[in-house]
């Protein structure tokens, strides 16, 4: 948050002047492209967007100013999904329909390239996975597209290059592969029944190694020859995975010292323990213990509020006239 990556983009097509060097597109500066929409198309806002225009009246106003037909604004309302509600009002629009209607106005123009600022923000799982698809199917045209993304999971399927800034410096421009091998390293999880003597046999071959849970141990090593070794020692490995570091635990480890709004714990409240879960009390009152497992053999018997009527505050706080209101839950 705060690096720079929407400063970058609405540089790129002229909404703000860098201060000291260029932002090019094809190698011009925005302003002078004379058909902008047919060589890049962006999504910057996905709401920027009046609303009291229907989306195809909006998706029309912004093909006449290119010379683009009806039938392309119809061809990309169908490919965005907004064929149903194309005669809607946008100012009725979710946010994940905004943000179609922003790929719409993007990929209006058939452009060489395409920017697109947080494109997924607001969609379902469906949505994201038409975003991945289609950012896919650009690329594969000979397209540049351009995407940002707070949503590691989803980078990692969709980019083939990253670019990571903080506080506005270039801290990494690589490939995928590239920067998960060089910064997550090689590493191999282990799991045998002889543990003990088995990382003694590393140490031996000052192999490093990490223990993992009572039976494993993470190993900086190929897995090739972590078999072997085993092998030749009669030890054997029931377990013998390698193991690749997310992009989520590399950007964090590249960015550790470039978090410009890191978050401190409320006053008062001391660490947060993620091992001790509290179970709120439904009628407002103060938190409870958290439930514990029964022992083996018990039966576990989950007690539930009775309610006599209905909490505060609630909007059925006073009981229709069918008599079915709040007398009756926690009978049901």
């Amino acid at each position: 948050n705060g690096a720079g990556k929407s400063t970058t983009m609405r540089m790129l097509v002229g909404l703000h002047k860098p201060t000291s060097g260029e932002a090019l597109v094809d190698g011009k500066n925005y302003q002078s492209l004379k058909s902008p929409l047919h060589t890049v198309g962006a999504l910057l806002d996905g709401k920027s967007v009046h609303p009291g225009r229907s989306a195809r009246t909006h998706l029309m106003s912004i093909a006449l100013t290119h010379g683009i037909s009806a039938k392309r604004v119809d061809e990309v309302i169908g490919m965005t999904g907004l064929s149903q509600v194309a005669k809607r009002k946008v100012g009725g629009f979710s946010l994940g329909m905004n943000q179609r209607l922003g790929i719409a106005s993007a990929i209006l123009g058939d452009p060489h390239n395409v920017i697109l600022d947080e494109p997924v923000n607001g969609l379902d799982p469906e949505g994201v996975v038409w975003v991945r698809q289609l950012a896919k199917y650009l690329a594969s045209e000979g397209r540049a597209v351009l995407i940002s993304s707070h949503l590691m999971s989803e980078m990692a399927q969709t980019a083939d290059d990253l670019i990571i800034i903080g506080r506005g410096r270039l801290l990494e421009h690589t490939s995928l592969s590239e920067l998960l091998s060089r910064v997550g390293g090689h590493r191999v999880l282990v799991r045998t029944d002889e543990r003990e003597r088995y990382a003694q046999l590393l140490n031996h071959y000052s192999i490093q190694h990490t223990p993992v849970d009572t039976d494993g141990l993470l190993v900086s090593a190929d897995a090739r020859a972590l078999a072997e070794l085993a092998f030749n020692e009669h030890i054997l490995l029931y377990t013998l995975a390698p193991q690749e570091a997310s992009l989520e635990d590399v950007y964090l480890e590249i960015t550790r010292s470039e978090v410009e709004y890191a978050s401190t714990a409320v006053a008062g409240s001391g660490p947060v323990n993620s091992q001790q879960p509290v179970a709120m009390d439904p009628t407002g009152g103060a938190p409870q213990a958290p439930y514990t497992a029964p022992e083996m053999g018990q039966q576990f018997v989950q007690q539930q509020p009775q309610y006599t009527q209905a909490p505060a505050n609630t909007p059925w706080s006073s009981a229709p006239a069918n008599g079915t209101g709040a007398e009756n839950i926690g009978r049901e």
